[in-house]
């Protein structure tokens, strides 16, 4: 989808108008084809960024709940911002991780783009102006430190957008793996942050805990063509 054709679904639509023009947060809608065969009762939106997922998943689940964390201060301030005035999103400022604790986050010139691993050149090659901006520190955790089962109604959709920590994220989420019916999350073919686990590897360990791959969305190439991310939908095998 072009930046043009984005802006101007955006402004045809009053939700994603209101946060473009009063929060200037552009909603994630190349997610919309994704998301909207999906019934979801429940969206557990990690790695939410100023909100840009969050707005279309509001948009296709009205009646859902979504519970949103980021660990950046800058972007959460704009989410709640953005959410002010909808008692169905909750943010928690934080990133989930296997472990709870504290870690250094590397932030990139676009926040969009900062991770709890390094980023490398050939990440910044890609997609020019994300290279390393500062670091800091933020608080990182396992899911069920801060949901209980009682809050993920059924059926529910977990999406992950983490920079290269899908893998550890997903370990983070696993004792309530079990109550997703869909996993949705970006993963990479090529290292773009130091130590990432590629594609293959997050399909693998999601296919070991009854995951199965479904669809392939928002591919990104590089100039020859090759796909270097995209976002994977998975299902959970009756």
């Amino acid at each position: 989808m072009t930046r043009l054709a984005k802006l101007i679904a955006c402004l045809s639509n009053y939700a994603y108008r209101n946060a473009l023009g009063k929060h200037r947060v552009a909603a994630g809608i190349e997610h919309e084809v994704a998301l909207w065969p999906l019934a979801c009762r429940t969206i557990v939106d990690v790695g939410a960024n100023r909100g840009q997922f969050a707005l279309v998943a509001r948009q296709c689940f009205p009646d859902a709940s979504v519970f949103s964390f980021e660990p950046l201060s800058r972007p959460a301030t704009r989410f709640r911002a953005v959410f002010a005035d909808d008692p169905r999103v909750i943010l928690h400022e934080a990133a989930i991780g296997p472990k709870p604790g504290k870690s250094t986050i590397h932030i990139s010139r676009r926040d969009d783009s900062s991770s709890l691993l390094p980023i490398t050149a050939t990440q910044n090659a890609f997609f020019p102006g994300t290279a390393e901006a500062s670091t800091t520190t933020v608080s990182v955790g396992p899911l069920r430190d801060f949901l209980t089962e009682d809050q993920i109604a059924s059926p529910a959709l977990l999406k992950l957008d983490v920079q290269g920590f899908e893998l550890q994220a997903l370990q983070g989420c696993e004792s309530l793996l079990h109550l997703f019916a869909h996993v949705y999350v970006e993963c990479s073919f090529v290292e773009l942050y130091a130590g990432q686990a590629l594609a293959d590897e997050v399909i693998a360990w999601l296919r070991e805990r009854g995951f199965k791959l479904r669809a392939l969305y928002n591919p990104a190439q590089d100039k020859g063509g090759r796909v270097v991310q995209a976002d994977f939908l998975f299902a959970r095998e009756s």
